[in-house]
């Protein structure tokens, strides 16, 4: 298993494998695919991690800038997070995961937001913070993980990559 950051090459890959990975999902959009191809063509894919096994590309997670309106910050947004239906429930995820949040705290990051399952997502230390939830999304899904002491006074908001702009 190797993670490294995203190639040239992969862009298809990532897209069918995001593709598969959601398909189907009653939780999924069923954009997601396109969510990660339009932060890539407007510049705000600001990390984007593949997983390999044996020289194939099975897993893949993005993070792109989220703004707070106290000005806080600078935050990530993760997601989507992506793993090959052959290859889900092996923690394939999880490795993403906990990679891609160490990639971001330690270029200083003040923290992480996601819309996702509170219970799969606390084990990396997100936290409910429905106070905190942008407007269009739904504020029992929307958590954060801090990586200092500020504590965020306003509402946060995605890229506008997420709302198919």
């Amino acid at each position: 298993m190797i993670i490294r950051n995203e190639l040239s090459g992969d862009i298809d890959p990532i897209y069918q494998l995001t593709k598969a990975a959601f398909e189907g999902r009653p939780y999924a959009a069923g954009d997601e695919q396109d969510v990660v191809n339009r932060l890539r063509t407007i510049g705000t894919l600001t990390l984007s991690l593949v997983l390999e096994i044996e020289a194939q590309v099975v897993g893949h997670i993005a993070f792109s800038p989220a703004m707070n309106s106290d000005g806080s910050g600078p935050w990530m947004a993760l997601g989507p997070v992506s793993i090959l239906p052959s290859h889900q429930c092996q923690g394939l995820g999880s490795e993403l995961i906990m990679e891609g949040l160490k990639i971001i705290e330690g270029q200083g990051t003040a923290g992480c937001i996601l819309t996702g399952n509170p219970q799969y997502y606390s084990r990396f230390g997100f936290e409910p913070a429905p106070e905190n939830s942008p407007v269009s999304e739904p504020s029992e899904y929307f958590q954060i993980k801090r990586f200092s002491s500020l504590v965020p006074q306003g509402r946060f908001s995605f890229d506008p990559a997420f709302y198919g702009e």
